[in-house]
């Protein structure tokens, strides 16, 4: 099955929950799963469990972020950098790594090297196999563009709870009490793996602000062979506009959901200045000072 047509499949997955989630409450499209929130549809107990026994490859390719801090994009640039090396279609896992059902990972079992895998899992969650043998991709993203980005994103995801203001979601985010928990817990799990030779983090900010340097980092690190013209080519299609110019292509009627701005800052136009001090607040208390905190760069960029 050719990814198009795996996606097309996936997509179709996806418009059948969101006609079951239609006739739900926002409570109820949240599942429970070891204290943690996931969407209703989408994850499982069952799925989990099976997740465990997923059989991780050398060169299998694993993304984790926090929902929206670019997670679309960071798969895209590893899908175009491997085509560039096979001239050949690397396998996509369509959604995240825990979505689907059960028998998806005897599927995933059968699909041709390399994979390319995405999760918003925290550490504790991902499979034990691929903590040992696959090199692993994190995305940062200051958590007041997070957290803007991802209001946006639940009020216009079909399958996703919705909420009638900024303060409910703004709440939420804080308390944790969001579709896979709270931002700063999910940092710290990865924050106590940083120093580990098979994980490479970088952030939302930097790709905005060097976007070459950063794609040469990520070549480098899964020891990518590309040439100047191919690391050219991999930016010019993976740019946040040329994404966004082709995501009815990529992702269907959702593409307008997935690719709203993509810029840095967007927080100022929904934080107020008491909800803001909060955040620094916060984030003083559990990421400052940490090589993950550091990385986010936060006084530069979460500043009224």
């Amino acid at each position: 099955m050719s990814n198009s047509e795996r996606l097309t499949k996936y997509l179709e997955v996806v418009m059948k929950i969101a006609e079951e989630a239609s006739k739900k409450t926002p409570e109820e499209l949240k599942v429970n799963y070891k204290g943690i929130l996931y969407p209703f549809g989408l994850c499982s107990e069952a799925t989990f469990q099976a997740l465990e026994s997923l059989e991780a490859r050398e060169d299998d390719v694993l993304i984790v972020t926090y929902p929206k801090c670019g997670t679309n994009w960071s798969a895209q640039i590893l899908y175009e950098m491997l085509f560039a090396m096979h001239n050949k279609e690397p396998t996509i896992d369509n959604g995240m790594l825990e979505f689907g059902k059960p028998e998806k990972y005897e599927y995933l079992k059968q699909q041709p090297s390399p994979r390319v895998f995405a999760s918003h899992l925290t550490y504790e969650n991902i499979p034990k196999s691929v903590l040992e043998k696959t090199k692993i991709l994190i995305i940062l993203r200051n958590p007041k563009d997070a957290a803007v980005s991802y209001y946006h994103f639940t009020n216009s995801n079909p399958v996703l709870p919705t909420y009638s203001s900024w303060d409910l979601f703004y709440k939420d985010f804080m308390s944790g009490n969001i579709l896979y928990g709270s931002y700063f817990d999910h940092a710290l799990t990865w924050e106590k793996h940083i120093d580990d030779l098979n994980i490479l983090a970088l952030t939302f900010e930097d790709m905005k602000m060097d976007f070459i340097g950063e794609i040469r980092k990520i070549a480098d690190f899964y020891g990518f062979s590309l040439t100047d013209e191919q690391i050219q080519q991999v930016q010019n299609k993976t740019t946040f506009k040329s994404m966004k110019d082709k995501s009815s292509n990529t992702h269907g009627d959702l593409g307008k959901v997935f690719f709203r701005k993509g810029e840095i800052g967007d927080w100022k136009s929904l934080f107020t200045e008491e909800q803001s001090r909060e955040v620094d607040a916060k984030f003083d208390a559990t990421l400052a000072g940490t090589k993950l905190g550091k990385k986010i760069d936060y006084t530069k960029y979460c500043t009224f």
